[in-house]
């Protein structure tokens, strides 16, 4: 396998209508998901845009959208936040991902995870933030088979859920 994290591209496309199809209703991470593909191009630019910084929602800070590709079939999506809010630093954190249905419980979690902890290193963020709700257990483990350490847990605002805090550490 070769598998890798690119920028968003055009050729893309058919693999990553494929991906949202897999997914059905299943809540997409990360959020980039979610945004509107009926003009692919436009999306690719939105997405090329956040990660400069241009043209940012107010409740958005710079970052980069990933797919991590294997040969051309879209594997998986990243979401690097160059930057916490204070919103983001309470629950949210730097990173971001979602593996498609057929290749979860395949290892493929961790080697996006710690390739997009390397892309952080790149912006030069020393302290990368990696938050998961204690209740997905995958989640947590890929979380510190990377290195990451819990720091804390909170009670998410206007929720039960447990939210675990994780930094991944430049030493």
């Amino acid at each position: 396998m070769n598998l890798k994290l690119i920028g968003p591209t055009k050729a893309l496309e058919s693999s990553y209508l494929e991906y949202l199809e897999e997914l059905g209703d299943e809540e997409r991470y990360p959020y980039p998901m979610d945004l509107d593909h009926s003009d692919f191009s436009g999306l690719i630019q939105t997405l090329h845009n956040y990660s400069r910084g241009i043209d940012l929602p107010d409740w958005l800070v710079p970052n980069t959208t990933y797919w991590f590709i294997n040969q051309k079939e879209l594997v998986g999506v990243a979401h690097l936040r160059h930057e916490l809010n204070s919103q983001l630093r309470e629950a949210g954190g730097h990173i971001g991902l979602g593996i498609r249905p057929s290749y979860r419980g395949k290892g493929f979690g961790k080697e996006i995870l710690r390739q997009t902890i390397e892309k952080a290193r790149e912006l030069g963020i020393k302290d990368v933030h990696i938050h998961c709700h204690r209740h997905n257990e995958a989640s947590a483990r890929m979380i510190r088979s990377v290195g990451g350490i819990l720091e804390s847990e909170i009670t998410e605002e206007g929720t039960d859920k447990i939210v675990q805090r994780y930094i991944a550490s430049d030493t």
